[in-house]
């Protein structure tokens, strides 16, 4: 009754984040326009800003945001790691290597979420490669994730100071994810990317559970811990793939949305879906605060998830630490 509960919740506070989102300042479209459009009456500037303008951008927030936290809870369960998220093994930081070198390298050439996912996917490549046990050992792929996103961020930090003078302005705003000037094509690639994958992670969620009890009685229970840990990596990097490829690699979404869903739920599991709302809510509510936000406005959205994020890392850690000490 109490999950319910919190996913009815959760997605009201979804959808007045998307209304807000919508209504706040000049170009706001109000209840009535929804409704207008709703009948198909609506005004073009209604259209405009719904097509183009805060609909996709709004939508691609929702996808990045449910895509981000199931990587979270995902990579957190088969690691019982409870700091864990894909950025841990690579991801991010392979995306802004793969985004800084494509512009290096092929200037106008190559789109940037192209080299973020080129980038994420040759991170992620090499952890499998270097731990010698692919994704079967979580101690060996968290150790060696570390060591890739050293590398990639110092690869990134070479190009943006010493080849990319001039476009290191505009590779900064990739760098940290954005959501300005999201169109219909990036709402499509998230929501294909949704579509295929949250099917698969259904069918894992069953083995998920045991991983709970350890490998020994996931394997007695027929979970068969390897490979449902290496499937849910896998299905973790491919939905944070599709994810960067539209937004850039964004910060602390996957690692805080899982923690925020097992604190409101209170009960023990990977909470898939409610680690994706509350990742979709995040990710609203830190759209909103970039775009009608005085001081904060027009800042990519992934500032405000770091800093958020950050603060809410070190909560993590105290609390972890005063729980030890005691």
């Amino acid at each position: 009754m109490r999950s319910r509960l919190v996913l009815v919740v959760l997605l009201a506070a979804i959808l007045v984040a998307a209304l807000a989102t919508l209504a706040a300042g000049r170009l706001g479209v109000g209840p009535a326009d929804l409704l207008d459009a709703a009948r198909g009456q609506a005004s073009t500037r209604t259209l405009f800003v719904l097509e183009r303008l805060r609909g996709p951008r709004l939508l691609v927030a929702v996808g990045v945001g449910a895509a981000f936290g199931i990587a979270g809870s995902l990579f957190q369960t088969v690691t019982r790691n409870p700091l864990g998220s894909p950025d841990v093994i690579g991801l991010g930081a392979g995306a802004g290597a793969g985004m800084a070198m494509t512009t290096l390298l092929a200037p106008g050439s190559v789109p940037a979420p192209v080299g973020a996912v080129l980038g994420a996917g040759a991170a992620i490549a090499l952890v499998h490669l270097s731990t010698g046990l692919g994704f079967a050992s979580p101690a060996r792929v968290i150790i060696t994730g570390i060591g890739v996103s050293a590398m990639a961020l110092a690869l990134t930090q070479y190009v943006v100071a010493v080849a990319l003078r001039d476009a290191s302005s505009q590779l900064a705003g990739y760098l940290v994810g954005s959501l300005n000037s999201r169109g219909p094509e990036h709402v499509a690639t998230i929501a294909l990317a949704l579509l295929l994958l949250c099917p698969l992670v259904a069918l894992l969620a069953h083995d998920l559970r045991q991983m709970d009890l350890g490998d020994q009685l996931a394997d007695a229970l027929g979970a068969r811990a390897v490979r449902t840990r290496s499937l849910a990596i896998l299905l973790a990097v491919l939905l944070s793939a599709a994810a960067v490829s539209v937004s850039g690699p964004i910060s602390f979404v996957a690692l805080a949305a899982p923690h925020i869903a097992r604190r409101v739920l209170a009960a023990p599991g990977p909470h898939l879906t409610a680690s994706a709302l509350v990742g979709a809510l995040m990710m609203v509510l830190a759209d909103l605060l970039v775009q009608q936000e005085g001081p904060l406005e027009n800042l990519p959205v992934g500032v405000i998830t770091a800093a958020v994020g950050g603060v809410y890392l070190g909560y993590l850690l105290i609390h972890a630490w005063r729980r030890a000490d005691a």
